[in-house]
């Protein structure tokens, strides 16, 4: 007699170390684990590789004297880099992790170029979000104060040759290098659980197109799976202040790795913690006074974009306006201002401040202030270089930010956008710690699923500079079982 009943039981992989994710983290987890003798397997939740890594800027922020600062004449230090970074992702940054990303800085640059990435040896040496050509190193505000009285000012933000968002330029060379080490990827699969025995975890539950399938890790598990960003459950219950605004992601920063941590124990931290942008165009703020809806500057418009931006969307009564002159705009270069002219122009201060709903008596001040120092070359309230700082002088223009005001103007989208930083506790080797702080055997994680370098600030590369950075880790520690 035949048995034709269906066979419910999962397929069965087996390999030294299971990676979860294959952005920037996973990616060098990979890379790392097979490259120190380990069999690979990645599992992809889409279609392909590169996740929100893909998508971003591509900036790696490194320094203490990379290969790259000095071909190009920059003098650094760990010290230094160690200075700016705790001041500027702080209060509340981790420390630790800040040290030793610090310490280990010129180690990794030097590695991700073995590995395939590429710096050109060019400065591009005006605030901006992202070159718009191919220079390999850019200023991330260590020259604003109060960061450059904190640490000797280095650029530090190193690029793939690409203009603009050039992730994809970074991480098409890591998936390659991980292909020629014989990391196995499988796509269209969507891993559910942790699977654990005798108080280690040994693999991973998964579906493909429905189908069950299970993974062995014979060493160790690595979960790279980003951020919550896209789970509107899990940002009402850890940050509320992230939702209703847009997100920062490839559309699968569903916290799943995050919640399949915690379901075996693990701890988590900084979970309130988030990044918030807004299209704000940095070469136009820098000579212009950033003020907010009380007719007040409130920081230095040189400081990274990243940090006004949060500080106007978190901290800041709106709305928020970029208020400049008819000089100021001319002395953007046409390609940097992506067509964009001012919502509001004026003869003077207070009819301009009518037309941007502030109070016109404080922003009048707040000009006759700023213009008094500048007339010296000064900024005495936020220390913002001479080289940006001169009078305003009618008339006036004013550009809305996206922190109050419209959702849109000329076309292009203001509404704030962000992701999340908060995510799984690790420990300096990438182990993923319980809620006693004790590291749970056979599992790791790195990047945007943990709570990596970041406290409430933001420098555009310390996601990808930790996520590779501690993902080498994750996968070293993984393929020697030693979690």
């Amino acid at each position: 007699m035949t048995d034709t009943r269906t066979d419910t039981r999962p397929s069965l992989h087996t390999a030294d170390v299971v990676v979860v994710g294959m952005g920037i983290a996973g990616a060098c987890a990979a890379i790392e684990a097979a490259e120190a003798g380990a069999s690979v397997v990645v599992l992809e939740g889409a279609s392909g590789p590169g996740g929100s890594s893909s998508q971003s800027g591509g900036e790696v922020y490194l320094g203490g004297g990379t290969a790259t600062q000095r071909a190009l004449g920059i003098e650094d230090t760990e010290e230094d880099m160690r200075a700016f970074l705790t001041a500027a992702l702080g209060p509340n940054a981790d420390e630790a992790k800040i040290a030793d990303y610090c310490a280990g800085a010129v180690e990794h640059h030097d590695w991700l170029v073995a590995h395939g990435a590429e710096f050109n040896h060019k400065l591009w040496d005006t605030p901006t979000w992202m070159p718009g050509d191919d220079s390999g190193l850019m200023w991330m505000g260590e020259r604003a104060e109060p960061f450059a009285s904190i640490a000797r000012p280095a650029a530090r933000g190193h690029r793939p040759p690409a203009p603009n968002f050039a992730g994809n330029v970074l991480m098409d060379a890591l998936v390659a290098t991980a292909q020629r080490a014989g990391v196995t990827l499988h796509c269209d699969v969507r891993a559910r659980s942790l699977i654990v025995a005798d108080g280690r975890v040994v693999g991973v539950r998964a579906t493909e197109f429905g189908e069950e399938r299970e993974y062995r890790a014979t060493r160790g598990v690595v979960l790279a799976t980003g951020g919550f960003v896209d789970n509107d459950r899990m940002l009402e219950q850890w940050a509320p202040q992230q939702v209703g605004k847009d997100k920062v992601s490839d559309g699968r920063d569903d916290g799943s790795g995050i919640e399949m941590g915690m379901d075996v124990g693990a701890a988590v931290r900084r979970m309130h913690q988030t990044e918030t942008a807004m299209l704000i165009i940095p070469r136009l703020a820098v000579g212009a006074m950033l003020v907010d809806g009380d007719g007040q500057r409130f920081i230095n418009e040189e400081v990274y974009p990243g940090l006004y931006c949060h500080a106007a969307v978190h901290h800041r009564r709106p709305p928020v306006w970029v208020i400049i002159d008819e000089k100021g705009i001319e002395d953007v270069p046409e390609s940097e201002l992506w067509g964009m002219q001012p919502m509001h122009a004026a003869e003077t201060i207070e009819e301009l401040a009518a037309d941007c709903g502030l109070p016109a008596e404080a922003l009048a001040d707040t000009l006759r202030r700023y213009n008094a120092g500048a007339r010296d070359g000064q900024d005495p309230q936020f220390g913002k270089s001479s080289r940006w700082v001169r009078p305003l002088e009618p008339p006036f223009g004013a550009y809305p930010t996206g922190a109050g005001g419209p959702d849109s103007f000329n076309g292009l989208p203001l509404k704030p956008q962000g992701f999340t930083l908060g995510g799984l506790h690790t420990d300096l080797q990438s182990r993923v710690l319980d809620r006693a702080g004790e590291a749970i055997p056979g599992l790791f994680a790195a990047g945007r699923c943990t709570h990596g370098l970041h406290g409430e600030g933001y420098i555009s590369g310390t996601s990808l500079g930790d996520g590779s950075f501690f993902g080498r880790r994750a996968g070293r520690g993984a393929a020697q079982g030693t979690g």
